[in-house]
């Protein structure tokens, strides 16, 4: 078993900010560009409105593969290894998510459909009361589990990747399962965009596992 450690991952101080930073802008612009193309009929007709943060319009998918992006760069340009510094800083990405999330119940988006659950929440919705599935709480709830459980791994991994691994496997399926209850989701003719990109991600990640585990057999 080898303990978590800095030197495990070799990675300073100084490059987790620097990164952390140069991630979360890219992140947000990611976030931002994903929502407006999957929504590109209405803002080819407003403009102005692609930079109007306000009123929401983040895709937690376009940050994710942004900010991805950010990293690999970053690492690359400092010759760090990409899949160790994956592994060291995505439980925080877990938890980030956890709290970001409560954005969505300010700004009242990202819940679900009506239901008497005795999970509810009641909002008003253009004059009207409803109670809907607070959908955004549930993926807050789950992502704090996420990332309780990748701490915990990064004790006992036993290969470069698997915490990055199991990340994508976790949070593809809160997020395929969750996408379901929403009542605002982004939809590509009948399907809705992040159960397809979870499902592809959830397939991905398990295969690469399997190889993983299958090639420790043979060694």
């Amino acid at each position: 078993m080898c303990k978590f450690s800095k030197e495990k991952y070799d990675n300073d101080y100084d490059f987790v900010l620097q990164t952390i930073i140069v991630a979360i802008i890219f992140g947000i612009i990611g976030a931002r560009l994903y929502y407006v193309l999957f929504n590109i009929e209405y803002y080819s007709n407003n403009i102005l409105k692609i930079f109007n943060f306000r009123n929401g319009g983040l895709a937690i998918y376009g940050g994710l593969i942004f900010g991805a992006l950010a990293v690999i760069i970053m690492c690359k340009i400092s010759k760090k290894d990409i899949l160790n510094f994956f592994d060291y800083i995505i439980p925080f990405v877990a938890i980030a998510q956890c709290i970001g999330r409560f954005g969505n119940f300010f700004n009242i988006e990202a819940y679900g459909y009506e239901t008497s659950s005795i999970l509810r929440m009641g909002i008003y919705n253009q004059g009207r009361y409803i109670e809907v599935h607070p959908t955004f709480l549930y993926e807050s709830i789950c992502t704090l589990i996420i990332f309780i459980i990748l701490k915990k791994m990064q004790n006992l991994r036993k290969f470069k990747g698997q915490i990055l691994i199991s990340y994508f496997i976790l949070y593809s399926c809160v997020r395929f399962i969750i996408e379901g209850f929403r009542a605002d989701s982004l939809m590509f003719f009948d399907f809705r965009i992040s159960q397809v990109i979870s499902l592809i991600i959830f397939i991905i990640s398990v295969a690469i596992l399997i190889r993983k585990k299958t090639n420790e057999k043979n060694l």
